[in-house]
Order: C-alpha cells, then structure tokens, then sequence
C-alpha cells in the first residue's frame, strides 16, 4: 500500500521549501497531501492557533506549480494545529509519516522547543504518528539579526531563495524515510542540511542536540512600555558531534528526538502514600 504522507511547514504555503519537499515526495511514489499555513508562522512551536470565520477554520485551495493532481491547501492556521487536524481527516485519509519543511533555516540545538517545523512534528508524534522535520541551513548570523522579533528577513536573502539547495534537504529527507518507518511509533527524526548542492555534502551524520541553537535571542533593550530583543551568535563553540557543529563542517545532521515524555529520574517516592 502507498505510504500516504502529509507535508506542511511553518514558513506558509507559498514557501519555496514545501514545495521542493512536496515534489521529491510525488517522485518517490508516496501519496501526498500539502497543507501549510496561509502566512509564514515561525516560531509557533506546536501551538493550537487558527483564525475562524463563522465558526470553521478557513482552508483555501492553493495548488503548487508542477505538482498537478497533489491536493494543496493553505490554512489560517499553525502548523501544529494543521498536523492535527489533517490527523482527524481534515484532508482526506489520515497520512501515516508527518513531513515538515524544508524550513528556511535551520532548527538545532535545543532550540528546536520553539520551531513551528519541529512543533508539527511533535504533534504528529504526540498522536501516534511518525514525523520528519527538516530544515536547510540559509541563515547567516547577520540575516538572523535583520530578522530578530519577528520582522521579515532582508529583501536580497529572499531573492536568493530561488538560488538555495532545499532539493538537497528533501533528498535527504526521504532517505531517511525507510529507517523512520521501522522505528517505533511516534518517532521523529531532525534533519538540518547545509546550504550546498547533494554532491557536495560531506555525509549525513547522527548530531546529538547543542545546548543552544545557532543563535540565542537576548534583551537588547528595555524602557516604559517596550522591551526590543535581537538575536546573536552564543559567545561558545559548538561542541563536536552536535547537529549545530556538524552542520557548520558541511554535514547534513540527523537526530531522533521524542515529544512530551515524562521525567523518570526525579525522586517523587513516597507521593502515593500519603493521605
């Protein structure tokens, strides 16, 4: 039976990132269903937002180019709200691999808890679902510094995107689709890529999580009424055999990751007995 897969992001619909995804999913015969956010909703994490119109959450029809016959949807929702949704046959059949990206940038370290890419993988693995949540590594500290609280990446790094390799991070991606689904239920795997064409990788390698991602967001400045932040480089290196490492030598990164799972290494004894 044909593995149906649902693919969305958290860079919205239009994203040159889902698309390249969308494509290298058609052209490994997998069953595929497109459904994103209308509007880019970054760092949403695995949030339950969405916009209603008379009490139904709006969906548009948004076919991709060269991607006849894939149904396509934008939703004013998050993308962990559309994982969810798309579960419960929002889209059709339930999918049964969650696909998420190729995001614009990357999410590692333990950054990765803010990620709207990341959240929807959460959510599908929080439901029963495996997930993939992929990123390509496009954001060079200063860009990352345009772009801090929220406002939109420089205008020239978006005219770059046609230029970027995100069919690199796709292939990669679904490389790692037949180790995804002989893992447990509930599975996610985290792949970043660099910026390079396929051939030009130096390997794909499992990256344990940094402590910090690529950048760090700070308090640049606070008054009566305001508070503006930026983003900078951490003041560390990476340490070796991190996903942020790894990325910065020309390797594509891969680390499983789980959801919410509960603490066992905490004592709580002794709770159960008392009154």
């Amino acid at each position: 039976m044909t593995l149906r897969v649902l693919i969305t992001n958290d860079d919205g619909i239009a994203a040159p990132g889902i698309q390249a995804l969308a494509w290298a999913a058609r052209q490994r015969g997998l069953d595929v269903v497109v459904a994103a956010p209308m509007e880019e909703a970054s760092g949403t994490s695995a949030a339950m937002s969405a916009l209603e119109r008379d009490g139904r959450v709006v969906v548009n029809d948004h076919p991709l180019p060269d991607l006849e016959g894939v149904p396509a949807y934008g939703v004013a929702g998050s993308p962990g709200f559309i994982t969810l949704i798309a579960l419960h046959g929002a889209f059709g059949p339930p999918p049964s691999v969650v696909l998420s990206g190729v995001n614009r940038g990357a999410n590692a370290g333990r950054a990765v808890l803010h990620s709207g890419t990341v959240g929807a993988a959460f959510t599908a693995a929080t439901n029963g679902c495996r997930a993939i949540a992929v990123s390509l590594d496009v954001l060079s500290a200063g860009e990352a510094t345009a772009a801090s609280g929220g406002a939109a990446v420089d205008a020239a790094a978006r005219v770059r995107d046609a230029e970027r390799h995100w069919s690199t991070a796709a292939r990669v991606a679904l490389d790692l689709l037949p180790r995804l689904t002989s893992a447990p239920m509930e599975s996610v795997l985290n792949v970043n890529t660099p910026d390079l064409p396929h051939g030009q990788l130096r390997g794909v390698r499992r990256g344990t999580l940094a402590s910090f991602g690529q950048v760090q967001m700070t308090v640049a400045e606070s008054g009566h009424g305001f508070v503006r932040t930026s983003l900078e480089e951490p003041g560390q290196a990476a340490q070796p055999g991190t996903d942020v490492a790894l990325l910065a030598a020309g390797y594509a990164s891969v680390t499983a990751i789980r959801a919410v799972t509960e603490a066992t290494d905490i004592d709580l004894t002794g709770l159960d007995e008392q009154p």
